[in-house]
This record gives structure tokens, sequence and C-alpha cells, in this order.
């Protein structure tokens, strides 16, 4: 079948439009990434800043009681701030309300492999953009590593029992203990629609 010089110009024309817009996708994402990597410091960084009042006013059992009431208010901030969803999540929950829906299942299981196989925990990260309900998704998370101090005196294997009593109170479903000092807490996770 013969083109007609009509349709091959709309076909260059077409073809030129994906090639342009190919470098402008990759630009607009390393723009995502780097503006959900400073959402992620924001966000870490007033949430420890938090948690860090709490300690010093009253230990582990006072961080533990602050981040229990502080916390969805830093993530909401923080997800206004960046104009998409701020949050936390693992694969194993403290707070049943920032379990992970199938993508951060997949990525946070990704994680573990990649942790197994020695990659630093500190500078694990994932991101693409992926098609949600119709429409294109930035989507991004960031592991957290377990750190010796503070998160072992909550999260490690050893805990205080004075703090497992506030652990139990608070939190009745948590599952976020055991942990060891490198192995992978949880992650960041964020998303935000393109438009």
């Amino acid at each position: 079948m013969k083109m007609t010089r009509k349709a091959q110009m709309v076909g260059a024309m077409a073809l030129m439009t994906l090639l342009a817009a190919g470098p402008a996708l990759a630009t607009d994402e390393a723009a995502l990434l780097a503006e959900s990597r400073d959402a992620v410091k924001q966000f870490f960084g007033k949430l420890k800043g938090t948690l860090m009042q709490g300690m010093k006013a009253g230990g582990p059992n006072a961080a533990m009681t602050v981040c229990n009431t502080a916390a969805t208010g830093i993530a909401k901030q923080a997800s206004a701030s960046y104009g998409g969803s701020v949050g936390r999540t693992s694969l194993k929950l403290r707070n049943t309300d920032n379990a992970p829906d199938a993508w951060e299942l997949g990525v946070l299981e990704s994680f573990e492999s990649r942790l197994a196989a020695g990659e630093d925990p500190a500078k694990m990260e994932h991101h693409e953009v992926v098609s949600m309900d119709g429409k294109q998704v930035f989507r991004y998370m960031k592991a957290i590593p377990t750190a010796a101090k503070p998160c072992l005196a909550c999260h490690g294997e050893k805990i205080d029992p004075t703090v497992e009593i506030t652990l139990n109170r608070l939190y009745p479903e948590d599952k976020a203990r055991g942990y060891t000092e490198g192995q992978i807490r949880g992650a960041f996770t964020l998303k935000k629609e393109i438009q």
C-alpha cells in the first residue's frame, strides 16, 4: 500500500513529536526524582526531630507516644508540601494504616533481595511511572535502614519491658520488632500524579 505525501508528513511529524517527548519525559522524571528525594529528606527530618524531642523529654516511652500522635500530622504536612502522598510502609507493620499496596509490597520485597545480595540499605531507592486509575503517577520508595540508636530501643530484639507495655497499648497489632542494626525497617513511599 502506497502512502500519500500528506500521510507520510503526518507520520513523520508524529515520530518527531514522540522523539522530542522522550528527553522531556526523562527530564520530568529526573525532576520528580529530585523532588521526591527532597520530600523524603524533609519528612524524615521533621519525624526524627519530633522523635528525638520525645526521647529527650522522657525516653522511648515518650517518643512512642509523640510518634503515635504526631506522625500522621507530619505525613499530612509533607504530602501537602509535596503535592502528592508521602508516608511510610513496611513488611512488618507497627501501624496497620501504613499497610503496603501491591506495588509497594513488590518494592519492599525487592529491597530485601537487594540487601541479601549485599547492597547498602541506606542507598536503596526505587522509582517509576505507573498507570493508576487511567492516570500517570510517579512512585518513589526509599529504604529505611535500622540504626542502632534510637531504632532498636523500640524495634530491636530486646525491648525494655516498660517500652513493651507502651507498644502493646499504642499498637496492639504491632509486628515491627525483632530488628537488628542494618536491616530494612521499612520504606518511605511517595506518589504524585503527573500533570
